[in-house]
């Protein structure tokens, strides 16, 4: 049987042109530049247009990952997307993005993992390939979080951005082969982080509409303990599951949550300066799913990656899910 090593062969991303800075913020709810930067390390995020979608801009980055694969889109068989704001509960935006794409010949499959999801489809987009079901496989997070982000609570509105994220996977030619995964989620604190109506249990009324029930409801100082914890342990995991040592990562890229807590993650690697954590927060805020490909794409587009490089990535998001990827540059 043929080894076949998963590998990410095209990364690519999408970022809407609207800019909201923290000077605009203050003009919105009761804050300053200098309490939002302080305490998130976010300085802009970016908005989608009333006329963009999630599956829009996430079509925009699957686009530009395809072309960096030197792949055509009829050679993609499968289509993994992972956001918490679809454009519908139904159908999948997976499905939305392939009709926009004219992938005729690929299946299509929603992930809801929230901030977490775009490491959930590496995991399944490289068992996939090395199982030898698909032969080129493409992850897309997209995220319009502006729309669900009441923007008269200064704890959330101020966090969130809008954006997507893509890779091409694949066993065959040059990328960052994906070494090894580690995932996990914890159900009991479901109600840290929740949009409480929408679904089934609580469906839209006025009642809903009228009590902000279809925003984002976040227990900050709660999800931050988690968040440092949960995505230190999936780490050591991934290290652990390679056989390697903390010493051989050459980037560590999180989840662009807020400033505070990749600087607490940065802390727990002892041997790994500060420049290697990467980071995008400070430009456009937490794009939840899609921020980890964001962050990823523009470090290869920043960093001459030298073969056997290996780069780090880990997130952390409602569920509770989290989990890190180990990623190695090969030619």
């Amino acid at each position: 049987m043929m080894n076949r090593v998963a590998r990410i062969r095209g990364t690519g991303a999408y970022l809407p042109e609207k800019v909201l800075t923290n000077q605009d913020l203050e003009q919105m709810v009761d804050t300053s530049d200098e309490w939002i930067f302080t305490r998130t390390g976010m300085k802009e995020r970016r908005l989608a247009g009333p006329d963009e979608f999630t599956s829009g801009m996430g079509a925009k980055a699957a686009l530009a990952a395809i072309e960096d694969s030197g792949l055509t889109v009829d050679e993609i068989d499968f289509i993994l997307v992972a956001t918490l704001t679809p454009d519908y509960i139904f159908p999948s935006t997976a499905c939305l993005i392939q009709q926009l794409l004219g992938a005729k010949k690929a299946a299509s499959l929603d992930i809801q993992a929230a901030c977490t999801g775009y490491l959930y489809a590496l995991s399944l987009a490289k068992s996939f390939i090395e199982s030898g079901a698909y032969r080129h496989i493409l992850v897309v997070a997209a995220e319009k979080l502006s729309s669900i982000t009441n923007y008269k609570d200064r704890s959330t509105c101020v966090l969130f951005g809008d954006g997507a994220s893509a890779c091409v996977v694949s066993s065959e030619g040059e990328g960052l082969a994906i070494q090894s995964v580690r995932l996990g989620s914890d159900g009991e604190q479901a109600e840290l982080l929740i949009q409480p109506a929408g679904g089934c249990r609580l469906p839209a009324s006025a009642e809903t509409v009228a009590g902000d029930q279809h925003y984002i409801k976040m227990a900050g100082n709660e999800v931050f303990k988690h968040a440092v914890r949960r995505m230190e342990s999936a780490c050591k995991e991934c290290i652990d599951a390679a056989q390697i040592d903390e010493l051989d990562i050459s980037w560590v890229v999180p989840h662009q949550a807020n400033i505070r807590i990749i600087d607490a993650i940065a802390k727990r690697f002892k041997h790994l300066s500060p420049e290697r954590v990467y980071k995008t927060v400070q430009k456009y805020g937490n794009t939840s799913a899609s921020s980890v490909g964001i962050a990823l794409h523009e470090l290869r587009k920043e960093q001459s990656l030298q073969e056997g490089e290996r780069i780090l990535l880990t997130a952390f998001g409602a569920g509770l899910t989290w989990g890190a990827a180990l990623l190695q540059a090969q030619r």
